[in-house]
């Protein structure tokens, strides 16, 4: 791969720098995605890949929008709402929004979607962004109540972005299948031509509504190709043949840099990496279960090398178990710097003067992280052995406590909130090996609250405890580079999204 990204560097740079971009030229925008993506259907309900998910936000809109730089959520397909209770929210629907095919929104197709993909026997990909709605019932031509089954305080993140609104007189025809490939919206932008696996079109929908906070499209026409072969896609953006890329490695990223007419962002993602214990290992037999071996290791790990050799700069060190863009994320609780002289004053103290050996599960696609790990722990006393599994396997074997450590990642399903990263793993479920009889009321008091305030004081004391009892080692953030023809502006939101439905040209 180094050859060949010289080679490209040597060779277009003469192209590149007095050619015309071509998407800017027509104003359209083409896109490469294959790098780890695999988008299946244009179904969102259906779709489990973030790039498909970031396609379908072209396509569809849904109640609400969330503002990624205040964090605050407005209407979308509602034109307002109110929470009347823990349980209960109101919408008043936007007037004057169309489909694609010219049909009219109303709150027949609101209620007709929520309710269908909430329904056992519709078993949407996603459970956790349907399964807290008990119904949606019509009030009014223009006016909807949703009642949950439960008080869920991540009920609008959920409903700003991950449950777009479908139109029921068509898919009640076609189905997923037909949706798949031929999917009907009120987004920004309509698809007009989709081969599945292969490349997909999206063209400027002329009658997208005023008022929608996603505004209106500048780009006129999006063009999307599968392009699994990352060197194809460098060939293809320095040649400007492609516009715009993502998700490659750091090497790759430092060395397109070099490129005339290309920019390489590093974006910061809600993504991160962690170490986990389970002191309740061999019935609390286990070095692990002592809390000051716990402390010894998450006093082992140079973190900022790894994160600098591995991930780059723009991935960021975690201070507490969650990711710093999610709403509720403490940084200000007990942390743990590296120092080697005092991890092994804390192992002589637990009772191990000599140093000790311990064992972990890593699911990270790169051994060659793992192997960074393990050696960093050694100059502390601390003999790390690592095997390898895949995401399934480790999370049964972790949830059976047959592991001492678990090294993995967790991405939230791109929800800003706590709820979904804290709470996932010490509220006292199958993923809590933990049970903090002091944690675990407070993370369920916070997720079911919709006090902004006093949820984030609730987390903040909850992720206090788990620091200073040393349950997790968070590791580092994630950061997605891109690249892109210099004349482009585009984002990509903390949540993995990136904002097609925004980008212009310069």
């Amino acid at each position: 791969m180094k050859r060949l990204l010289v080679s490209i560097a040597a060779s277009t740079a003469l192209a590149c720098s007095l050619s015309a971009n071509a998407g800017k030229a027509d104003n359209s925008l083409n896109v490469a995605l294959g790098i780890g993506v695999n988008v299946t259907t244009l179904d969102n309900y259906r779709e489990p890949d973030r790039g498909g998910l970031m396609l379908a936000r072209l396509i569809y809109d849904c109640l609400l929008s969330k503002d990624q730089a205040t964090n605050q959520f407005k209407p979308e397909l509602a034109s307002s709402y109110k929470i009347v209770d823990d349980k209960t929210i109101d919408f008043d629907i936007r007037k004057g929004v169309k489909f694609h095919d010219g049909t009219a929104l109303t709150a027949e197709d609101v209620v007709y979607t929520l309710n269908l993909v909430s329904s056992k026997d519709y078993n949407a990909r996603y459970q956790v962004a349907v399964d807290w709605i008990e119904k949606a019932e019509k009030t009014g031509d223009y006016s909807v109540r949703l009642h949950m089954k439960r008080p869920f305080a991540a009920a609008l993140e959920m409903l700003a972005g991950n449950l777009p609104i479908y139109p029921k007189a068509y898919y009640s025809k076609v189905g997923a299948e037909g949706m798949a490939v031929k999917p009907i919206g009120t987004g920004p932008y309509k698809a007009t031509e989709v081969v599945p696996g292969t490349s997909m079109k999206f063209e400027r929908f002329a009658d997208y509504y005023d008022g929608s906070p996603k505004g209106k499209p500048s780009i006129a026409t999006i063009n999307v190709r599968i392009l699994p072969e990352a060197n194809t896609q460098y060939a293809e953006l320095a040649s400007g043949r492609l516009d715009w890329i993502w998700r490659m490695p750091v090497d790759a990223a430092e060395k397109l840099k070099r490129l005339p007419n290309v920019v390489v962002d590093s974006t910061p993602i809600m993504r991160f990496e962690y170490i986990a214990f389970n002191p309740a290992f061999n019935d609390r037999k286990s070095p692990v279960a002592d809390v000051n071996v716990r402390k010894a290791i998450s006093m082992a790990i140079n973190r900022e090398p790894i994160r600098g050799a591995f991930y780059g700069s723009g991935a960021a060190l975690l201070r507490a178990a969650c990711s710093p863009a999610q709403f509720g994320c403490a940084k200000d609780v007990t942390t743990y710097p590296y120092d080697p002289k005092a991890a092994r004053e804390l192992l002589a103290k637990a009772g191990y003067p000599n140093g000790v050996t311990v064992e972990a599960t890593s699911i990270l696609p790169n051994p060659a992280v793992n192997a960074a790990i393990a050696a960093s722990f050694k100059e502390s006393g601390v003999n790390l052995k690592i095997a390898v599994a895949t995401y399934s396997s480790a999370l049964s074997d972790w949830r059976a406590g047959k592991l001492q450590m678990l090294i993995a990642t967790w991405g939230s399903y791109g929800i800003g909130d706590v709820s979904l990263s804290t709470s996932q793993f010490f509220s006292g479920n199958a993923d809590d090996p933990f049970k903090d009889p002091k944690v675990i009321p407070l993370l369920k008091a916070a997720d079911s609250s919709t006090n902004r305030s006093d949820r984030e004081a609730k987390y903040r004391t909850a992720l206090q405890q788990i620091a200073e009892q040393a349950y997790w080692v968070p590791l580092w953030s994630y950061s997605i580079y891109s690249a892109h023809h210099k004349d482009l502006q585009v984002t990509i939101n903390p949540d993995e999204f990136v904002q097609f439905q925004a980008a212009r040209w310069k």
